[in-house]
């Protein structure tokens, strides 16, 4: 047989095929070619979408990584449309809610970076539930419409074990009213009853492929935005700390510059007085001592 007669045969033996099935059979290979048009739609509008959203968070968590203060993002973040941004906005809006800063002001303090205030357990407790509460956001969106594909992946077959089933039970039927056992009355109902089945494989396996490949990058995708979330969470909390170290540092200072510490007074010591012998000093020593001894012998 000549290969290139092949893909005549098997377009000629499609349409053979779906002309002999019954009104139940095309139904389902109409239902399998409108699934197929939905599963390639989904496949290459998330493929599309995902690409951007993973080269538009990429660039956001580098640009992130070279700030040196968490408030100093929420210029590039407002550019950028990928859900690493959207997750910092979320968090930032709710920081500048605690510092009492409006968003206008903090845009205009983020050329040299807003210090942040002291910020409790709690309020960073809040910091953390609305970051997660976001990212649970992003993971919606980024497996939207996988649910569809996931259903055309696990019905197509048995759509299409279905309509072969169904036909191959008319075909035996219609054999048997005629009575006799003939493969040109039975060939047309198998064919068209196996038409459905590769109606439902031709959905389903290039679903199949491409489920599991966007499957792939969403888990990657989320798992930098994880990452992210943590990192950014943390460089909050080392701005914390660094505001408390300066705030300990100010404090002392404070401290040493309202006791008004001075150093102790000297105090002159009073020269001794040195008794230097005269010739009267002497002669009022002898005398001194005479008139004692003369008192001790009177007594």
């Amino acid at each position: 047989m000549n290969m290139l007669s092949m893909p005549f045969l098997a377009s000629s033996g499609v349409y053979y095929a779906f002309e002999n099935s019954d009104w139940f059979g095309k139904g389902i290979v109409l239902l399998m070619l409108v699934g197929s048009i939905v599963a390639w739609s989904i496949m290459f509008e998330k493929w599309i979408s995902l690409k951007r959203m993973f080269s538009s968070s990429d660039a956001f968590i580098k640009s992130f990584h070279k700030k040196k203060y968490f408030a100093m993002a929420m210029i590039e973040a407002k550019k950028n449309p990928g859900p690493a941004a959207k997750i910092y906005l979320a968090a930032a809006e709710k920081i500048f809610e605690m510092y009492g800063v409006s968003e206008a002001k903090a845009a205009a303090m983020t050329a040299t970076g807003i210090r942040p205030a002291m910020l409790g357990e709690a309020q960073l407790a809040l910091v953390r539930a609305i970051i997660d509460k976001e990212l649970s956001e992003q993971t919606k969106i980024l497996e939207s419409r996988m649910g569809m594909l996931a259903t055309c992946v696990s019905a197509a077959p048995f759509f299409g074990l279905f309509g072969t089933v169904w036909g191959v039970m008319l075909a035996f039927c219609s054999l048997a009213e005629r009575g006799r056992a003939e493969i040109s009355s039975l060939a047309p109902g198998v064919a068209g009853a196996l038409l459905t089945t590769v109606a439902g494989l031709l959905v389903a396996i290039p679903s199949l492929i491409g489920y599991n490949l966007l499957t792939s990058l969403i888990s990657s995708l989320i798992s930098d935005l994880e990452n992210f979330a943590d990192q950014m969470l943390a460089q909050l909390q080392v701005e914390q700390l660094e505001q408390e170290e300066r705030n300990a540092a100010s404090t002392a200072g404070t401290q040493n510059d309202s006791t008004g510490y001075q150093p102790p007074n000297r105090v002159n010591p009073t020269p001794a007085k040195v008794f230097v012998p005269t010739p009267d000093s002497d002669t009022t020593v002898i005398n001194t001592l005479a008139r004692g001894s003369f008192n001790d012998s009177a007594n």
